[in-house]
């Protein structure tokens, strides 16, 4: 049975990342996500002594990270929620469809299947006082994860991973930022690689956590499957830390790489990418693109994108 909590924010070396301004920049490059507190390093280097040579980079994912004057990547979260529930099959085909990167958030039910799911608990989408991790697949497909939301979606169902990857394959433009909720052990990770090499799509997605645990879990199934570290505290160098757990960027919010902006571009000079966490106003991505972050997660990704068409350069 694996922990019920939820992970807090908080490895393999890595050898030197390339430079990121002595590359070419291939569509939609990716945001870079902040760090955690300075005492972190100490403490993952603590938890984890091995190193294990890792030979993925930002720029086999994102390509090249953002240039001064590049637009940053629009990520959809939980899919389009503007348009369809949070991390339905809608939602999410919504947000394939129309960007190069979508976000959702896996659970693992209580017969070890990964669904997607965010809350720790069914209150919210369902009305139901359980949680994923308490129910077996059979009696979570039953459940209602659409009529909260409006009549209209009444009747969707919490999807499984594997649905979503199928859905996934089918278009070759679209990658997925995947978040594993709370703290993973290798065996349980080891079932969601799985589903992604069946599905063929090593190098299209990418797994992300606040758990350190799980980020070092990932690190010994697969040290070269491409991972970030979603963190609430920037530190005034990431580097350190990303090499430590074999990062290729992190995920932070808006008041983290505005308290630290030199963080960004320690980031970028060592080829890690930055992204910003959950931005919803025109406010807050002027601010974040004006620092260089290589990606945007959004609720509203439909209006982030016109907005950029509106302001970038030639517009």
């Amino acid at each position: 049975m694996r922990p019920t909590r939820d992970a807090v924010d908080p490895a393999t070396a890595t050898p030197a990342r390339p430079d990121a301004r002595t590359l070419a920049r291939p569509p939609r490059p990716l945001v870079r996500v902040p760090l955690a507190v300075a005492g972190m390093v100490a403490i993952a280097a603590a938890l984890w002594g091995v190193s294990t040579p890792a030979d993925v980079y930002a720029i086999d994912v994102f390509g090249a990270l953002r240039q001064p004057g590049d637009a940053a990547a629009i990520i959809g979260h939980r899919g389009d929620r503007s348009q369809a529930p949070e991390n339905t099959m809608p939602a999410l085909e919504l947000a394939m469809d129309g960007l190069a990167y979508v976000e959702t958030d896996v659970r693992l039910t209580r017969d070890g299947v990964p669904v997607l799911f965010h809350d720790t608990d069914l209150e919210r989408i369902a009305g139901r006082d359980a949680r994923v991790e308490d129910l077996d697949l059979e009696r979570l497909e039953r459940i209602d994860a659409g009529a909260w939301y409006s009549s209209e979606w009444a009747g969707e169902r919490i999807p499984t991973l594997e649905a979503f990857l199928v859905a996934l394959a089918e278009r070759e433009d679209a990658r997925a930022l995947v978040e594993l909720k709370a703290d993973w052990t290798p065996g349980e990770v080891r079932t969601v690689l799985d589903l992604v090499e069946r599905h063929g799509l090593r190098g299209r997605v990418v797994l992300q956590s606040f758990s350190i645990e799980t980020l070092q879990s990932i690190q010994r199934v697969s040290p070269t499957t491409p991972r970030i570290m979603l963190i609430r505290e920037l530190p005034a160098d990431p580097v350190p830390l990303a090499e430590q757990l074999g990062l290729i960027g992190f995920g932070t919010t808006a008041a983290s790489v505005t308290a630290a902006p030199e963080a960004i571009d320690a980031a970028h000079e060592a080829g890690i990418a930055v992204l910003c966490y959950t931005l919803n106003s025109q406010d807050r991505w002027q601010e974040v693109s004006a620092l260089g972050v290589d990606g945007i997660i959004t609720d509203q990704p439909s209006d982030l994108d016109a907005w950029i068409a509106s302001t970038a350069p030639g517009t």
